[in-house]
């Protein structure tokens, strides 16, 4: 028997509970769909380590702030599945978990659509896809060239450094989750070898702000459309932890700590792991993108009239020193005794169940703030969605609350 729902929200993480709550406050109708436990992702995808990128007083979903003491730390994975517990006990949305959607599409002839279940078929006048931007795992080409005896790992199944086996590490990958698995690895006494791409730099801290305060500041977390903050060649967004209260993760601090740089990973044959020669390249790149953001917050900071003391400056020469060293381009996987190799190589859109023509060539979404060219389905929680803080804790009720109101306002017509 077919059941009746005005909207169908797929997927039960904070996307997800932050538009069920929008929803309940305009008294309509819905239903949340999980494929596992409220907040699966968080539970079953990500590392024991991890914390969020923001400060706590980010930490925030439409009615439901913050609630602990430490506004200025950095809240544990354990504890941000707590804070989503929390909220959905807070005001109880109507969450189905262990519900698999199999398929959507349009029911032919009308403006609803058919969600088809393993626990049942559900017609919507709207859906709500908000599974979020970690899908499906990029794993590159190079991974069939490594030998059977090297265990393989995306970052999404990573938990901690017991899993591996004994033996120096490879990380593929130098963004946000390549550099703090990287750091996880190398404490627990680990050697590790990390292959760098292109990312910004970015400090925890400065002029004794946290970055992100700086970024709120300058507007540019709240710029429409901003796919980059200071430009698409100098690669993905900056590189943080918020483990042991925060610091940078810094390439020197790595480099001088022991673990390997090395640039792009070519490829592999007969054992032996070959790079490009693009580590200088790319070291460049991430000390200008550093400079560029800095000059914008010294002008931010000229132009408020700031009374800020002077950001402590340390020796370039100091921390420069261990470029000097000519890149490697070669590793041999026996002699380094590499016996695992991490691939933080990030994720790709997997939406092969959604029966409605609104993705692009590449299996994106083609959208405009979360709304389609398909009258009632819509998007939420994908990555500068509309902003850049859209797949954000702090940004997501933003995107809710609008689509809220699309939905309500379509209901009505």
């Amino acid at each position: 028997m077919t059941e009746h729902i005005e909207t169908v929200i797929v997927g039960g993480g904070q996307a997800g509970l932050a538009m069920s709550y929008c929803l309940r406050q305009l008294g309509r109708e819905h239903v949340v769909l999980e494929r596992g436990r409220l907040a699966e992702r968080w539970r079953s995808e990500r590392w024991d380590s991890l914390t969020l990128l923001t400060p706590n007083w980010m930490t925030q979903l439409p009615g439901y702030g913050y609630r602990g003491d430490d506004p200025h730390g950095f809240v544990s994975r354990d504890a941000v599945i707590h804070y989503l517990e929390s909220y959905a006990a807070f005001f109880r949305p109507p969450l189905r978990c262990g519900v698999r959607v199999e398929s959507v599409r349009q029911k032919p002839g009308e403006s609803r659509y058919v969600v088809r279940t393993d626990a049942g078929t559900i017609e919507a006048l709207n859906v709500v896809v908000a599974t979020g931007p970690f899908q499906r795992p990029r794993i590159p080409p190079q991974s069939a060239l490594l030998p059977g005896a090297v265990l393989q790992l995306h970052s999404r199944d990573y938990r901690n450094p017991t899993q591996l086996p004994s033996g120096a590490v490879l990380v593929v990958g130098s963004g946000a989750s390549g550099l703090q698995i990287c750091e996880d690895l190398h404490r627990s006494g680990r050697t590790v070898y990390l292959a760098v791409g292109r990312c910004n730099r970015w400090p925890r801290r400065y002029r004794e702000a946290d970055i992100f305060v700086w970024l709120q500041g300058l507007g540019l977390m709240d710029t429409v459309g901003l796919q980059s903050f200071i430009g698409p060649e100098y690669g993905c967004t900056g590189v943080l932890t918020g483990v042991g209260g925060g610091h940078d993760l810094d390439y020197g601090r790595l480099a001088a700590a022991g673990v390997t740089l090395l640039g792009h990973l070519r490829g592999a044959a007969d054992g032996r792991l070959v790079f490009a020669g693009d580590l200088h390249e790319s070291l460049a790149l991430w000390d200008e993108s550093w400079d560029i953001l800095r000059d914008m917050i010294e002008a931010h900071i000229q132009k408020t009239g700031l009374d800020l003391p002077p950001e402590a400056t340390p020796s370039r020469a100091a921390s420069r020193a261990w470029r000097d060293q000519t890149p490697v381009l070669e590793v041999d996987l026996a002699a380094s005794s590499i016996s695992a190799v991490i691939w933080a190589t990030g994720f790709i859109h997997d939406y092969g169940w959604l029966e409605v023509p609104v993705l692009d060539g590449g299996g994106g979404p083609i959208q405009q703030r979360g709304v389609t060219g398909s009258a009632g389905l819509y998007f939420l929680g994908l990555r500068r969605m509309h902003t850049p803080k859209s797949g954000f804790l702090f940004g997501v009720g933003e995107d809710a609350v609008y689509l809220a109101d699309q939905i309500a306002t379509r209901a009505r017509r």
